[in-house]
């Protein structure tokens, strides 16, 4: 009877080992799963940030509460919600606090430089925290899909909202005119779609993606709602936000000392009218020409292609009074002596060689898009925007656009229209920039010239769309 007492306590005792939860497993799974938050990472829009996937968060900690409580007060009109997801961001962030210390440095250069953009854009002031997400403030940062700047701008996208990428200049890396453009982006999302993270995913993934998400969720609106059915990417792009957001507010709490700023805070506008060698500027003013650089990222050969037509926006520090004349002299003297600045016109005329490349090409068997792309010494991103191409197929016999500058064809006379727009009869599905690729146009003309202000398209409204 003992013996039998015995086997039967064993086999209970047995079992409730079983069904508890093994301490040094548990504490391994831990371990494995805060090891994936560091090591299981993918790209975001720019190749510089690292955004982790955290599909399986961490448990929240008993400082749960902590972070809420300061997420709440620093919370505007964007919901800055906390869960999980954010927490394993914010820790991610804490451990790189070399690089955040960085950042926040560079934040006295850039911030005041969005915090106007958005002023007038009539955007909340916090967006501002979603470019160290795409480029931790860095405006030569390039994704592994061309996405460019400190904003990330793809070239149809940059175009589509007024910035202009040629030879000599890419606005998407220029700080003033890609906040102007991100600012127009979010501002149309959030008309769309009713919600500042949802619009904030958009810019991530784009706006089809976030229609098709709110589709599969029944058409629920919020982001955490839609969360599953987004790109993996979108999926940790909110929730970095936020976290983001919290270490730019909360940084001393974690012992992050701010690096000082390497970048001029105090600077003057020049409008110049000529083609002008930032070297020129540099000798003449007795600047450093790597700063100057920096502050004029925008332009590809370090020079400044303005015309009389068409001045450009140069930055330069602050200068004192007694160098005015100088300033004067590098602007306004057509010619110039200078050893340094002479070989710069050598190498880069003002009628670039190029310009006379032909306009079109006619795509032969066997040709790609790679090819033709190498052949006239263009981008095959560009190529495929020009022509309006969804995929990477080059169709034996068609007319393809190598100069973005070329002349459309000619239309025929049946067919040429006296106004200077066309029509269009909104499509389910259908949203400002999309329409707006189609049509080669511009969102905000779009807009401007239909009264959109408000809410979204309505399937079934016609609208008027401007000619180039």
């Amino acid at each position: 009877m003992k013996k039998t007492l015995t086997l039967i306590i064993c086999l209970v005792s047995l079992q409730i080992i079983k069904a508890a939860p093994n301490s040094s497993t548990l504490l391994a799974s831990v371990t494995l799963q805060n090891s994936k938050l560091l090591t299981n990472t993918q790209q975001t829009n720019a190749d510089t940030t690292i955004l982790p996937v955290v599909d399986a968060p961490a448990p929240l900690s008993y400082q749960s509460g902590m972070y809420k409580r300061r997420l709440d007060s620093i919370k505007k009109d964007i919901q800055l919600d906390y869960n999980e997801y954010v927490q394993s961001y914010i820790e991610i962030y804490m451990r790189n606090r070399e690089e955040m210390a960085k950042v926040l440095g560079l934040t006295k250069y850039y911030f005041p430089i969005y915090e106007k953009a958005f002023h007038d854009a009539g955007i909340p002031d916090e967006i501002k925290y979603l470019s160290i997400v795409e480029s931790k403030l860095d405006p030569y940062a390039v994704s592994r899909v061309g996405a460019t700047g400190l904003w990330q701008f793809m070239f149809t996208t940059g175009k589509l909202y007024g910035m202009n990428v040629d030879d000599y200049v890419d606005e998407r890396r220029d700080p003033i005119q890609a906040s102007y453009a991100a600012a127009a982006y979010l501002k149309d999302a959030y008309q769309e779609f009713g919600d500042w993270l949802v619009a904030i995913a958009s810019y991530n993934c784009g706006k089809s993606n976030v229609e098709r998400a709110i589709e599969k969720a029944s058409g629920a609106t919020d982001f955490w709602s839609i969360r599953q059915y987004l790109p993996k990417e979108t999926r940790g792009y909110v929730p970095a936000f936020i976290a983001v957001a919290y270490v730019m507010n909360y940084y001393g709490q974690h012992n992050i000392t701010p690096m000082a700023c390497n970048i001029s805070l105090k600077t003057d506008t020049v409008l110049v009218n000529k083609y002008l060698p930032l070297s020129m500027v540099a000798q003449s003013l007795n600047l450093d020409l790597h700063e100057l650089a920096i502050l004029n990222p925008s332009y590809k050969r370090q020079a400044i292609n303005g015309t009389t037509a068409k001045p450009r926006r140069m930055i330069i520090p602050q200068i004192d009074k007694a160098q005015y004349a100088a300033l004067y002299d590098v602007l306004n003297n057509s010619t110039t002596t200078s050893p340094v600045a002479q070989p710069v016109y050598a190498a880069y005329p003002a009628e670039p060689k190029a310009d006379r490349m032909p306009s079109y090409h006619k795509v032969k068997r066997g040709e790609t898009l790679g090819d033709i792309a190498d052949n006239f010494g263009i981008e095959v991103q560009d190529l495929k925007a020009w022509n309006h191409l969804h995929s990477n197929k080059a169709v034996v016999g068609q007319t393809l656009k190598v100069k973005e500058s070329a002349d459309e064809p000619e239309q025929k006379p049946e067919k040429a229209a006296h106004s200077n727009y066309v029509t269009y009869k909104v499509k389910t599905g259908d949203t400002l920039s999309g329409i707006a690729s189609k049509f080669d146009a511009n969102v905000e003309k779009i807009r401007e010239l239909n009264g959109l202000k408000k809410g979204r398209l309505q399937p079934g409204m016609m609208i008027k769309i401007n000619k180039g």
